[in-house]
C-alpha cells in the first residue's frame, strides 16, 4: 500500500496540528499588519476586556462578553480573506466581487451588532445591581 495515496501536504497526525497553528499564527499577524480594521477592533477588545471582568455578575455573563470579542474578530478575519481573495481575482469593480466584500462587511457588522446588545445588556444587570 502506497504511503502517500490521500495525504495531505500538510501531514497528518500531531506534525498537522503544529502546521496548521503556524498558519493560524501567520494569519494573525498577516491581520495585524494589512488590515486597519482589526487592529481597531483588537484595540477595542483589548479596552473591553478589563472591563468584562468588572461587569459581569456571573461566569455564563463574562463568557458572553468574552465570546463576543471572540466573534468579533473572527468575522473580521473572514472578512479580510473574503477581500484579499476578491482584489487577488480582480481590483476592477465586478456586482460578485462587490457582493461578496459587501456580505463579509454585513457579518462583521452582525458581529458588532451582537456585542453591542450583549455587553450593553450585561451592562445594564451590573448597574442596576449597584
Amino acid at each position: 500500500m502506497d504511503d502517500n495515496v490521500g495525504s495531505k501536504p500538510n501531514g497528518s497526525g500531531i506534525k498537522r496540528i503544529f502546521k496548521a497553528f503556524n498558519c493560524s499564527v501567520k494569519g494573525f499577524k498577516a491581520a495585524y499588519v494589512h488590515e486597519a480594521a482589526f487592529r481597531q477592533e483588537l484595540l477595542l477588545c483589548a479596552f473591553l476586556l478589563p472591563i468584562s471582568f468588572i461587569i459581569a455578575t456571573s461566569m455564563t455573563h463574562w463568557l458572553i462578553l468574552i465570546s463576543t470579542l471572540l466573534f468579533l474578530l473572527f468575522a473580521e478575519v473572514i472578512n479580510s480573506a473574503i477581500e484579499a481573495l476578491a482584489d487577488r481575482i480582480s481590483i476592477e469593480h465586478h456586482e460578485l466581487i462587490g457582493r461578496a466584500k459587501d456580505l463579509g462587511s454585513a457579518a462583521v457588522f452582525i458581529a458588532f451588532s451582537i456585542l453591542a446588545v450583549c455587553w450593553l445588556s450585561i451592562a445594564y444587570i451590573f448597574l442596576t445591581t449597584l
